[in-house]
């Protein structure tokens, strides 16, 4: 059995790795970042590394206050759905026949082996992209070829030109990669709405005796 504990621990123990933390225990004397120190790994924590099926990768947190809770794309009970969100559920309807839910905090999937990846971890609050280019990227790309290493099967869904770089970092022989455009009002009607990525992704798993996603989220 593997854990992230394991998997992770040499990087953790980097020097880059270490300076990142000391970057945002820094930035957080000075600014609100987002998401809650608590939080910053929740992703690692809902999803075991032994139970993931699926990867979604976003970019960096939401910069608003409240939104941000680890998971990309998902925000925390009575925080406004995203339009990005609203999207991917508009795309959940009309592929699988699954009515929006009231809220967008994905932790439901996230438990069940959908791991929720930003590429950025941390972000200051009102300035999107801020913490870009301070060690994150490596990080979470490793943790992205760690994945694709020693998992047998995992659905990629690499939504937008920023996910689709990370393809290099995955066995395309033994994981299933799905890609489209960016769930954005900027580019959602580009190829994200019509994708039926969650069917094609339960598709797959079942195809590799995988079980499938409830991606029905209760509210």
């Amino acid at each position: 059995m593997q854990t992230w504990s394991q998997l992770l621990a040499e990087e953790k123990q980097s020097d880059y790795f270490k300076s990142i933390l000391k970057h945002v225990a820094a930035r957080r004397q000075h600014v609100e970042v987002f998401p809650p120190q608590a939080l910053v790994f929740e992703a690692f924590r809902l999803t075991a590394f032994d139970n993931i099926r699926v990867v979604i990768l976003g970019q960096d947190p939401y910069h608003g206050i409240g939104q941000a809770h680890g998971l990309c794309f998902s925000v925390n009970k009575g925080i406004k759905i995203p339009p990005s969100l609203r999207n991917i559920f508009q795309e959940l309807e009309s592929d699988l026949g699954i009515s929006p839910p009231k809220h967008g905090f994905l932790n439901h999937w996230a438990k069940q082996g959908v791991l929720l990846l930003n590429a950025v971890l941390t972000v200051e609050s009102g300035n999107a992209n801020s913490h870009q280019n301070i060690g994150w990227e490596s990080f979470t790309n490793k943790v992205i070829s760690l994945v694709s290493e020693h998992s047998e099967h995992v659905v990629y869904l690499l939504w937008g030109a920023s996910a689709q770089k990370k393809v290099s970092l995955i066995d395309a022989s033994k994981h299933t990669i799905l890609s489209t455009v960016h769930p954005s009002p900027l580019s959602a009607y580009r190829g994200f709405l019509g994708c039926k990525h969650f069917s094609k992704a339960n598709k797959a798993l079942i195809e590799h005796q995988q079980l499938p996603i409830d991606w029905k989220i209760a509210d």
